[in-house]
């Protein structure tokens, strides 16, 4: 129990983390003090710092289609490339979309439907198509765990 009454486990879950890494913490504050927790910072430089950063936006802003993209969509896939041909620089897709988010980009989604949309056509299409798209749902009967035996495909 910690001083307000709460145990490891709702600690770890308030902070996302493992109830281990809470004992951890915890166990070195007791033996060390406040120092033995303090953060020391990120566990490694970014790839991008300010200065990169601040092109990798001028670059942004000149939109996809400059960069040879068919569309004005920016994607996590289209930014990693843009980072790569420009920085020589390598990132996971996860990355870039944490580093993003750090300096204030969010992903946008249209704020109004396109004039063109048919709705008719929307909802046909969502009633008639889309249930014969999704892949069939488990079956009820009984199967077999093993991943060699008949019953589980």
């Amino acid at each position: 129990m910690f001083a307000d009454g709460r145990g490891s486990t709702e600690i770890a879950k308030e902070l996302r983390v493992s109830v281990r890494s809470v004992q951890r913490w915890r166990r070195s504050w007791w033996e060390a003090g406040q120092d033995a927790v303090r953060s020391r910072g990120p566990a490694s430089r970014p790839k991008l710092n300010d200065r990169l950063f601040a092109v990798l936006e001028e670059e942004l802003a000149k939109g996809p289609v400059a960069h040879g993209w068919p569309d004005q969509r920016w994607t996590l896939a289209r930014i990693k490339t843009l980072i790569g041909r420009r920085f020589h620089k390598s990132m996971t897709l996860s990355g870039i979309s944490q580093m993003l988010r750090r300096r204030g980009w969010s992903h946008q989604v249209p704020a109004r439907r396109a004039v063109e949309r048919d709705e008719a056509a929307v909802a046909g299409w969502v009633k008639e198509v889309w249930p014969h798209l999704e892949p069939p749902g488990r079956r009820s009967g009984p199967g077999s765990s093993s991943g060699t035996r008949p019953d589980s495909r």
